[in-house]
């Protein structure tokens, strides 16, 4: 029997780029896969726990904006933040096919392509911050400010008011 891999995409290009990460797993089964059930099964707080959504701008390029769990994007700051008239969410469909990743372990690191990314400005609060390990069931746990500089990201209001 083949021994499974245990490194993602995501996993190999932070240590390529000489990135310390902690990995966290977490159990699948029972389905509950969304950012707060997953921050909850790895024992951290959602508000550290992030999750990565890929848009298509009005001039035809991707944007990824990667955000608190349990916050809303705000598509028309998501726009301004990437100088663009609007943005809107790819169909879950096209995830694959874009990124490489599928719903539920994609990851701001190691997609097919580098788009521009964008980070909720609340990053700034933690010394490490949680974003999908590349495959569902995996979390990385990562300093801000290496996500940011592996990725080319920045930090903007990213999110809607509650």
């Amino acid at each position: 029997m083949a021994k499974k891999e245990t490194k993602t995409n995501a996993m190999r290009m932070l240590e390529t780029a000489g990135i310390e990460y902690t990995e966290h797993t977490y159990e699948t089964e029972d389905g509950m896969i969304d950012g707060v059930s997953v921050a909850l099964k790895c024992g951290e707080d959602p508000e550290q726990v992030y999750k990565t959504l890929v848009t298509k701008g009005d001039d035809g390029e991707h944007y990824v904006f990667v955000i608190p769990v349990k916050e809303k994007l705000d598509l028309k700051a998501c726009a301004r933040a990437a100088g663009v008239k609007n943005v809107e969410m790819i169909p879950q469909k096209d995830l694959l096919k874009t990124t490489g990743y599928i719903h539920g372990g994609c990851s701001p690191v190691g997609m097919k392509k580098q788009f521009r990314t964008f980070f909720d400005e609340t990053v700034i609060l933690f010394d490490t911050i949680l974003v999908s390990g590349g495959r569902v069931g995996t979390q990385v746990e990562v300093s801000p400010d290496d996500l940011m500089r592996i990725t080319g990201g920045s930090t903007a209001q990213l999110t809607r008011e509650n």
